[in-house]
């Protein structure tokens, strides 16, 4: 029975990304208990809910940019196409455009974006730095054009406040057995795209193309395919946290998603995805945001300036993509002659 559970055990150790998402859950259960003995609200049911609730945002956009890393690329335009969903949505429901149809429309232009950055890098082999350095500017131009280079007003003015109100509650505001539902969305969406990654032939092709390009196309890989099915997935996350936004607001806002990209990373690499490609999991994903919200909120919650969360969150950051060099290059693992 114990060589069971010790074999179990080695199993799911094992698998490639799981040391490092262990470890990322290590971490958010003592930096949590170390806030919480520091100041005991850290501990409260509202404390954790709103938590919980700002956590979304960074999981959100930490599977969008783990999809992209996963396949050893990169994508800059996340935060823009953030502004852009926020903006095309609030616009349209500001003119009296229905909800759905407004938040529609906003999802089929973040697809367009991803469909773009998956051609220009997947076909044309573009450096994904370049490529979608060009869709940031073009999606964040797109955010400032839509009102006049203005906020837009609130949405209650264009559909209504009973309209205006669903709108928030659904995505922001309101609660399902006790938990915003901006959690559950987020949750939903992470189950999902977990799937995906784990059990489906498009995930196999993403790790593939992250692993080894070359061989990956040998193996009869449709290298644009799945690359632009990456970045679509990004594309998709980066427009529901737009929406959010918008819901917070009551409003769209030219300036939202400033960073929200280097915040995808931050929360890929914290949870062990490797930004050289090929390895981690999205549940990983979901510790290294959870870590990222907890280091923030802890902070807050005893006082620390904002420069040193900062400083703290990047020396997290970098010493993440250290021990990942460090793990691929094998120095722990080798056998002194």
């Amino acid at each position: 029975m114990n060589r069971e559970k010790t074999s179990l055990w080695k199993r799911i150790v094992g698998i490639r990304g799981m040391g490092a998402s262990l470890t990322a859950f290590v971490g958010l259960i003592i930096i949590y208990t170390v806030f919480g003995i520091m100041n005991p609200t850290v501990f409260s049911g509202e404390n954790l809910m709103n938590l919980l609730r700002s956590m979304s945002k960074y999981l959100l956009i930490g599977i969008a940019q783990s999809y992209v890393m996963i396949t050893g690329n990169i994508d800059l335009s996340i935060g823009s196409q953030v502004a852009m969903s926020a903006m095309l949505s609030a616009e349209l429901m500001v003119l009296g455009v229905n909800p759905i149809i407004a938040i529609t429309i906003s999802l089929i232009s973040c697809l367009i974006m991803g469909v773009i950055n998956g051609i220009l890098v997947g076909k044309f082999r573009l450096p994904p730095f370049i490529a979608t350095l060009g869709t940031m500017f073009a999606a964040r131009g797109i955010a400032y054009m839509i009102n006049g280079n203005r906020n837009t007003d609130a949405i209650s003015t264009g559909i209504g406040k009973d309209a205006a109100d669903r709108f928030q509650n659904i995505l922001y505001y309101g609660k399902t057995l006790g938990v915003y539902n901006t959690f559950w969305i987020s949750f939903i969406v992470f189950v999902i795209f977990f799937f995906v990654l784990s059990r489906t032939k498009t995930g196999r092709h993403i790790y593939a193309i992250g692993s080894n390009i070359d061989a990956a196309k040998l193996s009869g890989v449709n290298i644009v395919a799945a690359t632009t099915k990456a970045y679509l997935v990004s594309s998709i996350c980066s427009w529901l946290v737009g929406l959010i936004l918008c819901a917070q607001a009551g409003m769209g806002n030219m300036e939202a998603g400033n960073t929200y990209e280097m915040y995808g990373v931050a929360a890929g690499v914290i949870g062990g995805v490797s930004p050289n490609g090929g390895t981690g999991l999205l549940l990983g994903t979901f510790m290294g945001a959870a870590v990222w919200q907890t280091l923030e909120n802890g902070l807050n919650m005893i006082g620390v300036q904002v420069g040193i969360q900062r400083l703290v969150i990047g020396v997290i950051v970098v010493a993440a993509v250290l021990m990942d060099i460090i793990s691929r290059s094998g120095k722990f693992s080798r056998k002194k002659s």
